[in-house]
């Protein structure tokens, strides 16, 4: 019995649509009625009653057909907001407007005469101004009265449930944050104020919260208003406010601190309450101001196969997700690593579950040319990512081989597998690592540039081109993984020297300049990102204590170490040693530099190298490095010999 109940009155389209023709032909029928009742001063004479009851039908049917035609009744009741009531009045005054002309014209005009309906001679042209404003004022209040029910009345009481909440940022992301709080009924967090520093918004509501103050007046709005929660909606928001921000919310006690995520979808913009995300070192310390041209991307992307190597590290797992975000035809993830592209797996078909179908995982080796030409024979990728490297400086100085191996002959495979099958553009991922070069690493990525070069010059089909960027916050052997692993066990925070400082973005801004760069860049180019300025180790090191609740020096130690193998104190600045060119971003350049190697000479160098490593202990640190030194300008194989150790 309940069962038939529950199905009976459970709310469905068809139910709601019926719903609301009966109450709109009710208040057309009121609100015709009492226009004539206000014209008449509330005595309407008999034949104008006459002419109410004939003329009912025609105004009843053309205003439901103009409600239907512009889709007041898909409207959700309880979510109706400012744009829908824009178009229940904008259908209620063009149908009275239709109306009028329909009745009024044949009697103005005596050729059109035999259009007119007999019994509307006289129809006061008063009641056309007060019939609209009626019903329009009717309906609209009706739309708007269950949500301000619950809104009001319903959501307030329930809003003891929700911790207090500022809210920072009063533009459509705060809108949108606001909206699925009141849609989960202030579950997690009851909004108690906005705060804003467009000067327009001030004292302004959205959503029914007001506009509280300034972003530099948080502490006085958390005490004014007892807030317990802090929820950051301004996503362009650049490190150095965050940071200001956090500091504001830590001297007031705030808990819990959350801000918007950087948004994949990007034709699709969405935020939730459970997608928001605790603030950390990477927001505070490398989230930078990133603008770049959607619609450029897309035309790039959309409907192309999208090759990814190293799909499932730091790196190209930001790179798959972002491409999947511009709707490809394939995207084809490829990396060593199985555990990783399970991940990835998991990963994009919980946050792009619409891209999941179209996504090929492939484990395999970069180094194995058959199985890259398998792969590029049957799905044809007209983009190739590369972002599978050895990246790691001290490790690869210990294992010199494989950083040949993979950066060198991986990146040699793939590039010529690409122009074998008419690849239209290959990026590879490169490193400021590889400006005056100090390391295998640095300097076996050099190579890699050049090896594209060489075949941009021999190519008819491809563009083969390079993008530098700096350290990226949180991708993996990077520094902040380090100190979280050293934070999680007590400390201490090591640091190799005092004074070393590190040019640092997050990895969704370093990637989308990436991408952008790949639209913007052409063959042979080698493209270096602006990464801001540089980042002090120990400063970065007090900042993540800070962020975890206890005090540098005192809770957590941080000690130093001495520099490793390969390792500089200062990064070069990514438009060193060539300088650079600008290009239409802001924050893309175009290296200077005149240093190529033709095809013949990369051929050459490939034989001696692979007769180097078949000819040499695994632990020989010395003839690797002598032999790139003769083909990496600014690398001195020399110096090197003196800092490097077996065993180090």
């Amino acid at each position: 019995m309940n069962s038939l109940f529950d199905k009976f009155f459970s709310p469905n389209q068809f139910k709601r649509t019926i719903f609301f023709l009966i109450c709109d032909t009710f208040i057309l029928t009121v609100s015709l009625y009492a226009a004539f009742l206000f014209r008449f001063d509330f005595e309407i004479p008999d034949y104008y009653t006459a002419m109410f009851v004939r003329s009912l039908p025609i105004f009843i049917l053309i205003k439901l057909a103009f409600m239907a035609v512009f889709g007041i009744y898909n409207i959700i009741w309880r979510y109706v907001d400012i744009n829908e009531l824009k178009n229940i009045y904008f259908s209620t005054v063009v149908a009275e407007a239709v109306i009028m002309v329909a009745v009024l014209i044949p009697f103005l005009d005596r050729q059109l005469y035999f259009l007119s309906f007999p019994y509307m001679s006289g129809f006061p042209r008063s009641i056309f101004f007060i019939d609209a404003v009626i019903s329009s004022a009717l309906i609209l209040a009706l739309r708007i009265s269950k949500r301000l029910y619950l809104e009001k009345i319903v959501h307030r009481q329930a809003a003891c449930k929700g911790i207090k909440t500022i809210i920072i940022g009063a533009g459509r992301a705060g809108e949108m944050v606001l909206r699925d709080i009141y849609q989960r009924g202030y579950a997690d967090f009851y909004p108690v104020g906005l705060l804003d520093d467009d000067r327009n918004k001030l004292g302004g509501y959205i959503q029914g919260v007001k506009v509280i103050g300034r972003v530099n007046e948080l502490k006085w709005a958390i005490k004014k208003y007892a807030a317990k929660a802090l929820i950051i909606a301004i996503p362009s928001l650049n490190h150095k406010v965050l940071r200001e921000i956090f500091g504001y919310a830590n001297e007031c006690h705030l808990k819990t601190v959350k801000i918007v995520p950087r948004i994949y979808d990007y034709q699709q913009p969405d935020i939730k309450i459970k997608k928001l995300e605790d603030i950390s070192i990477e927001d505070l310390i490398g989230r930078a101001m990133v603008t770049v041209d959607h619609s450029e991307i897309s035309r790039f992307i959309k409907g192309k196969v999208v090759f990814i190597s190293g799909a499932g590290g730091s790196i190209g797992s930001e790179i798959t997700l972002q491409i999947c975000s511009f709707h490809p035809a394939k995207v084809v993830l490829f990396d060593i690593d199985e555990t990783e592209l399970h991940s990835m797996m998991l990963k994009i078909n919980r946050l792009l579950p619409e891209a999941f179908g179209n996504c090929h995982f492939i484990a395999g080796d970069i180094r194995d040319k058959a199985r890259l030409d398998d792969i590029f024979r049957n799905l044809r990728p007209h983009i190739v990512f590369h972002a599978a490297a050895y990246k790691h400086v001290p490790m690869m100085e210990i294992n010199q081989h494989e950083a040949v191996k993979v950066n060198i002959f991986g990146t040699y495979s793939l590039v010529s597998v690409s122009a074998q099958y008419g690849v239209s553009k290959f990026i590879q991922i490169s490193t400021d690592k590889a400006i005056r070069p100090t390391s295998i690493m640095g300097a076996t990525k050099r190579i890699a540039e050049y090896i594209c070069q060489a075949f941009n010059s021999t190519s008819e089909h491809t563009e083969y081109l390079s993008v530098r960027f700096g350290n990226v916050l949180g991708s993996r052997g990077s520094v902040l993984p380090i100190f979280l692993d050293q934070l999680k066990h007590g400390g201490p925070i090591t640091i190799t020297h005092p004074e070393m400082k590190r040019y640092f973005m997050t990895i969704p801004e370093a990637v989308s300049l990436v991408i952008q760069a790949s639209t913007i860049g052409r063959g042979g180019e080698v493209l270096v990102l602006d990464m801001g300025e540089p980042v002090s180790i120990v400063s970065l090191a007090e900042e993540l204590i800070r962020l975890h609740g206890m005090k540098p020096g005192i809770d957590i130690d941080i000690s130093y170490t001495g520099l490793r193998p390969g390792e500089k104190l200062f990064e070069e600045i990514l438009t060193a040693e060539e300088g650079t060119e600008a290009t239409r971003h802001e924050k893309i350049f175009i290296a200077k530099g005149k240093d190529k190697l033709g095809i013949d000479k990369i051929e050459a160098m490939l034989h001696d190298l692979n007769n180097v490593i078949g000819n040499t202990s695994f632990d020989d640190t010395i003839a690797i490095r002598k032999l790139l030194g003769q083909y990496v300008i600014y690398y001195d194989a020399g110096q090197m010999e003196t800092t490097i150790r077996p065993g180090d």
